[in-house]
This record gives structure tokens, C-alpha cells and sequence, in this order.
């Protein structure tokens, strides 16, 4: 009788990842303030038509009194689609996609002219086993925003997903998607774009909502993106700006002997950056064209992770979720708060849909102004979840 031997057992290498564990880490800081072109670049890439931040004639009669960034803009201006301190250690044959984000903000706007400076830590990570991939890490890691005059600005906790991408390709959990890209008919395109003007339109002037005008239980307006698509996700990745050539340089937090800046984090062959090689060529150290990005619009590529086909980007869908909000707010509100959880991916040909509900009011809050609580839920045609979102939004009284 032959004796049955069991499979290997799969595990990720951690043995660089626990003496980092609550320590500062470094990053890329941007060399140039925000302009005005960057902002315009960045609502174009989010598909957030809000005329504050693109129409100048508009912006100037508000009360800003000329252009203004909108609140997701922190993690455009930031290193690593805000994901670098949640990045940490190098974990041999990984991937990484986006788990979450939860956002705070103070209250203090970026104009055309600011720059943003980022501090950051790792903060803890978690082993959980998942159909995914299985042995799979939630790594949590924190930025603080502040700008050239020493204003906070806000503040980022990121969840990273670290998974073997071998693993992952091997169980094939989105191999049923890896078929022929969602197409959809002149009617139900007629019906997308319907929808989305409607929500354009519905607080276009930026009015806001008083707090003792709104009730719990309370919808707010739905919206849609898509469908989705290789140009789409190309457009976003752009907007990110440390994605441009030449415009962020290396920084390390003083004081600390290994500050894990750039060090190669494990990415499986094919999706490293060549440091080195970028110093003449920067193409080799794009994201896009080499490096770990480049499943989000190569769906061979997508599948060698384990994502079937190309896909969209995680601080994308959380800047969705702060421009959505904010948009309801208007002029004299802000978000405050949110905190989202990725379920799945907006893939190439899908539609994503958002609905929300007012689920509390305080009038003393300890922001010290009035906020209410939104549930946001992103779902795709499939009523798939992308994203579930808690969120407090200042209203005035």
C-alpha cells in the first residue's frame, strides 16, 4: 500500500516584513506644487465633472474664489497610489492589489501652487487565508499629508493585499471572467449616459445641504462610471502624477538605519522596476510599460496575477467614494471621513454604480461641526460589490 504524501504547503516569507513592523518608512515626494493643469488632469482621469475644480469662470464666482483641488487629490499627490507605507518588506514571488482605505481631512484645501509633503509608518499587518490566493497579508500603513506651510491636510491609512501571484493564478478564482469583455448595447449606453448627466446635473451648482433639511433614511442621488476600459484605466493611471517621468525623487524618514524607500518588495518575474536601467531609460521603471502595474491593462498580464483581465485601480475607487460625497455636500460642506473596503475590482467593460444612504445626523460631533453618516455601496451591472464605504460628511446647520 503506498503511502500518500501530502501537497506542499504554501506560505509567504515574512522574515523581511516583522522588524519593519511600526517603524517610519520612506517614499517618493513630488518636486513641483500642484497646478492648475494637474487638477484638471486629475477630475478628468476620476470622471468628476465638478466645474470647482475645471471651470475657471466658475471657480472664481464661488466662494474659493478661482480653482481648487478636490479633496481625493491628496492621494494624486502622493508616492505609490498612497499605498507605499502598507507596501513593506520583500515578500519573494508577490503581487499586491488594494484592500481598503480610510480617509481623515482637516479642513484645509490644496490650491494651485501647494505642495504636499507625506510622512509615513507601517503599521501592522495580518495572515488570513482566502480562496484568492491562499496565505494571503493585510498590510496596514499610514500618511500624513501636510503642505508647505505646515497644515495638515489629511490623513491616510491604506490596507495592501500581499499574496503569491503563482498561488493566485493557479486557483483561478476570476477565471470565469476571463472571457469576452462585457459589450453592451447603443440603448443601454444611451441609458448609462442618462443616468450619469442626471447626477451631474443634480448639484451642479454646489449647494449644499443643510443639516436639519435631511433626515436618516435619506438617498442621495445615484451615479455611474463606464463602462470601463483600457483608455479609462490608462487615463487614471497617468493622473497619478509620480507616474510621469522625472517628477518625485526619494526621500528617507531621518534617523532610521533601514527606511525601506525603494527596495524591490518581491514583485513576481515580469512586474519588477529597474531602478537602475531608469536612471537613462525612465520607460523601465514606468509602472505601465514595466513594472507592477501592467495587469491593469494587459489582461495576459492581469491573469499571471490571478485577475483574469485587466482592471482598474484601488485609490481610484477610493477617490471615487470622496468626490461622490463631496459632490452631495457642495460648496459650504466636506467630507470628514470615510473609511472603504475593496471587494472586488472594476474590470475592463464593467459599470460601476453608486448608491448611498443617510444612516445618522449628529448636531455636536467631535469635529466640533455638524456631520451625517452615509453608507456608500459601489456595485458593478452584476450587483456585484465593489466597495462597501462608511463616511461622515459636514453639512452646515
Amino acid at each position: 500500500m503506498s503511502k500518500k504524501t501530502s501537497e506542499p504547503t504554501v506560505a509567504l516569507d515574512l522574515s523581511d516584513v516583522d522588524h519593519r513592523v511600526g517603524k517610519p518608512v520612506g517614499g517618493g515626494q513630488l518636486w513641483d506644487p500642484c497646478s492648475t493643469s494637474d487638477i484638471r488632469r486629475w477630475v478628468m482621469a476620476m470622471d468628476y465633472p465638478n466645474p470647482l475644480h475645471w471651470d475657471e469662470e466658475f471657480a472664481r464666482q464661488s466662494r474659493y474664489g478661482g480653482l481648487v483641488a478636490p479633496q481625493s487629490i491628496a492621494v494624486a499627490l502622493d508616492y505609490g497610489h498612497g499605498a507605499q507605507p502598507a507596501c513593506v518588506g520583500h515578500i519573494p514571488g508577490s503581487h499586491l492589489i488594494f484592500g481598503g482605505e480610510e480617509w481623515w481631512f482637516y479642513g484645509c484645501p490644496v490650491r494651485p501652487g501647494d505642495k504636499l509633503f507625506q510622512t509615513r509608518r507601517f503599521h501592522d499587518y495580518k495572515i488570513v487565508d482566502t480562496k484568492f490566493a491562499g496565505p494571503t497579508m493585510l498590510s496596514r500603513g499610514d500618511t500624513t499629508h501636510t503642505n508647505q506651510h505646515g497644515a495638515l491636510v489629511a490623513k491616510e491609512r491604506s490596507t495592501a493585499i500581499r499574496y503569491l501571484a503563482a498561488e493566485a493564478h493557479k486557483r483561478g478564482m476570476y477565471s470565469d471572467q476571463n472571457g469576452t469583455v462585457r459589450s453592451w448595447t447603443a440603448a443601454e449606453l444611451t441609458e448609462i449616459e442618462a443616468l450619469r448627466h442626471e447626477w451631474i446635473l443634480s448639484n451642479r451648482a454646489g449647494v449644499s445641504p443643510h443639516l436639519d433639511e435631511v433626515k436618516v433614511g435619506d438617498r442621495l442621488p445615484r451615479r455611474v462610471i463606464g463602462p470601463h476600459s483600457i483608455a479609462s484605466f490608462t487615463t487614471e493611471y497617468r493622473a497619478f502624477l509620480f507616474n510621469i517621468w522625472g517628477t518625485f525623487h526619494w526621500t528617507a524618514p531621518p534617523g532610521i538605519e533601514d527606511p525601506w524607500i525603494y527596495q524591490d518588495p518581491g514583485w513576481t518575474e515580469g512586474f519588477a522596476f529597474d531602478e537602475e536601467g531608469a536612471r537613462i531609460d525612465p520607460r523601465k521603471r514606468d509602472g505601465l510599460y514595466v513594472g507592477p502595474s501592467r495587469g491593469h491593462i494587459d489582461g495576459e498580464k492581469a491573469d499571471e496575477v490571478g485577475m483574469a483581465r485587466a482592471y482598474g485601480y484601488g485609490a481610484t475607487m477610493g477617490a471615487w467614494c470622496t468626490d461622490y460625497l463631496s459632490y452631495w455636500a457642495g460648496l459650504d460642506g466636506m467630507v470628514r471621513h470615510t473609511k472603504a473596503n475593496f471587494r472586488l475590482p472594476a474590470f475592463e467593460g464593467d459599470v460601476t454604480y453608486f448608491d448611498a444612504e443617510i444612516i445618522g445626523k449628529e448636531a455636536e460631533s467631535v469635529w466640533g461641526v455638524p456631520l451625517v453618516q452615509v453608507r456608500l455601496k459601489l456595485t458593478n451591472q452584476d450587483s456585484g460589490v465593489l466597495v462597501d464605504c462608511t463616511a461622515e460628511v459636514e453639512l452646515p446647520y
